[in-house]
């Protein structure tokens, strides 16, 4: 098999160490996540730290209100498990409820639309199960930010200028919260966020013990300070799990932990829920009352569940489970494993790859979801019916939506809609429009120590566009719902109770002692963009940031995960750098290309450990914000 020659020029390194490894969609979480680990944390102190500094430098593409999903692989494991921050619906999110608004899909901006934010509690979770630090070490970082200011990045700012009358008629405390001076703010404005700084606090007083003295987010500067002294010495076990001289013990600290999980859960986001209980303007033009309440926070909490895993060409690749599209990129590469052309560059290959990716979504979208009937998993990876959606690939591009019935059922199908103009996911930043509908993006980290732990994560929702934001917390609530039907009887129908299927998907992959950790944003993409970079590594032989650098593909022949859930036929994305002729070739097979740009498609972050032992990391150049570092 022979792949397009990688290019001798990449935009930066794969940069290559013994001793941790650190990278995510901004520069500034990547620095605080090696700054963790050079002060002794392992590789989840520094993720969670790191991710609670993308809530205040990222908040266009995730926040405290959002979700989580993680690969976490402890040192000495085989295995990873999956941190599972998705919330659930409320109890009174019933398909009748937003049937009787008048409603035929969750709207896409707007309180009625959010689930029980589920990532600072999974966030808080890891930290006590496999953590070593204190919170208040883990959350100076991102409340330093918080209230002392950080340059506003250029996509948040074209986001707020592109919803600014939405805040300014409809969302007044946005618009105090994002323009307080009126307008929207210019990129690198310095920008902070001392509600958010006063929430933190809160949770490092609740774990410590300290009774608030300003309401639900007492400052806790003392406490911090103290704990911010210790000692972060050097571990010298492989799994840098033992607290140091100068700590409480181990104990203490996960009831300190647990404390502070409750506060969030039982104090602050029943403050926020409260307030979007008030009508407000959602993105289908009309005022809606959110329907979460105090219940629904008091009766969930984060949890670790088993990953799946397919094996492909003596790698392993683990995933989480079908309340995620997570299975899909599992399913696409048991459909192509076989074939002799995986070059994404090349014509025979980039045809396979989106005809191979037009069945498995489809699957997805047929059977994926957290309520009944989804598909069991061994049963769509199972060898026959591999086979037979193997089968229906041909030489020029389908324009049907085809899903299988990989258990003999039929599938309850959705509605497809072909009446708004779908987004490709250019640039990697989430596409919105003056009502606040989002369709999808968020952020990404990825970190390995030296003892051998791993983290892929995907925090995402909660965008400052998703809903108004609470203005005595300095954030919002997400919009997650908008990926449930209001069909019954669909495995991702509305339910009381059970997760909206989400599109967040990090990816582990191992092979005896090497390991890699990746993942992407990009709504209904981020899978996709991962299997090109996957396969330039594991059979073209290009090193990560050759991977990464590469030109990229995908899809819009899917159902939007994001409101108004439409598709494009045969639609298909790609950067012009693939080259003319093998545009022209697609075309001339029936593919509706919209050309994305040179530097368009995807923002892949990934760390690793070679079969030498060494480690690297490389990030994504697009949109200029992405960044790995390490030694």
């Amino acid at each position: 098999m022979t792949f397009t020659p990688a290019a001798s020029f990449t935009t930066r390194p794969t940069l290559r160490g013994t001793f941790g490894m650190s990278a995510s969609t901004h520069w500034t979480a990547t620095a605080t996540a090696q700054s963790v680990l050079e002060r002794g944390g392992n590789a989840f102190d520094a993720a969670v730290a790191a991710a609670f500094v993308l809530h205040v430098v990222e908040p266009h593409l995730n926040g405290p209100g959002g979700d989580l999903v993680a690969l976490v692989r402890p040192a000495g494991r085989a295995e990873p498990v999956v941190l599972m921050g998705q919330g659930p619906a409320p109890a009174r999110a019933t398909i009748e409820h937003f049937r009787g608004r008048g409603l035929d899909l969750v709207p896409g901006a707007g309180g009625l639309a959010a689930a029980v934010p589920g990532a600072v509690d999974a966030w808080l979770l890891l930290l006590r199960d496999h953590g070593t630090w204190e919170l208040g070490d883990v959350l100076a970082y991102a409340i330093g930010y918080a209230r002392d200011g950080h340059p506003l990045v250029a996509g948040a700012a074209a986001i707020i200028a592109r919803v600014a009358d939405l805040f300014r008629d409809h969302w007044p405390t946005s618009a105090e919260r994002w323009m307080p001076e009126g307008t929207p703010p210019a990129v690198d404005t310095l920008v902070s966020n001392p509600a958010y700084a006063d929430v933190l606090d809160g949770l490092v007083a609740a774990g410590a013990g300290v009774d608030p003295v300003r309401g639900a987010h007492a400052r806790a500067d003392d406490v911090q300070r103290r704990q911010a002294e210790a000692d972060h010495s050097q571990r010298d076990d492989a799994q840098a799990g033992h607290a140091s001289r100068d700590r409480a013990p181990r104990d203490d600290r996960a009831a300190r932990i647990d404390a502070a999980r409750a506060h969030w859960m039982t104090t602050v986001l029943p403050e926020a829920a409260a307030f979007i209980a008030q009508p407000h303007r959602h993105a289908d033009g009309a005022d809606h009352p959110g329907i979460l309440n105090a219940q629904d926070l008091a009766d969930w909490r984060a949890s670790f569940e088993p990953a799946v895993s397919t094996s492909f060409r003596g790698w392993d690749v683990f995933k989480a489970g079908t309340w995620t599209q997570g299975p899909a990129l599992l399913h696409t590469l048991r459909l192509i494993e076989a074939s002799d052309d995986l070059d994404p560059s090349s014509v025979e290959g980039a045809h396979l790859l989106l005809e191979a990716q037009k069945l498995s979504y489809a699957d997805r979208d047929a059977w994926f979801g957290d309520a009944g009937g989804a598909v069991d998993l061994d049963a769509l990876l199972a060898d026959d019916y591999v086979a037979s959606r193997r089968a229906l690939i041909g030489p020029e591009a389908s324009s049907q939506w085809h899903p299988g019935s990989p258990e003999g059922r039929d599938p309850v199908l959705p509605p497809l809609r072909t009446d708004h103009a779908s987004t490709d996911g250019s640039t990697g930043e989430p596409t919105v429009d003056r009502s606040g509908q989002t369709r999808g993006d968020t952020c990404h980290l990825d970190v390995i120590d030296r003892w051998g732990n791993v983290v892929s994560a995907t925090p995402s929702g909660g965008w400052l566009q998703s809903s108004p934001t609470v203005p005595s917390l300095g954030f919002c609530l997400g919009t997650r719902l908008q990926a449930t039907w209001l069909v019954p009887g669909h495995p991702a129908s509305l339910t009381p109770g059970r997760r909206p299927r989400t599109t967040l998907t990090p990816t582990l992959v191992s092979r005896g002692a090497e390991v890699i950790a990746i993942g992407s944003p990009g709504g209904d993409q981020q899978d996709q963009w991962q299997l090109t970079v996957l396969l330039r590594m594991l059979v073209g032989g290009y090193s990560a940031q050759q991977a990464i650098d590469a030109p990229n593909l995908n899809i819009t022949a899917l159902i939007d995960s994001f409101w108004p859930r439409t598709w494009v036929p045969a639609g298909v994305a790609l950067e012009d750098r693939i080259g003319d002729d093998v545009i022209a070739a697609l075309e001339q097979r029936g593919h509706r290309v919209r050309r994305a740009g040179d530097w368009a498609l995807g923002r892949v972050t990934a760390v690793g450990r070679g079969a030498d032992g060494v480690l690297w990391a490389a990030a994504n150049p697009r949109g200029a914000q992405g960044y790995a570092a390490g030694r």
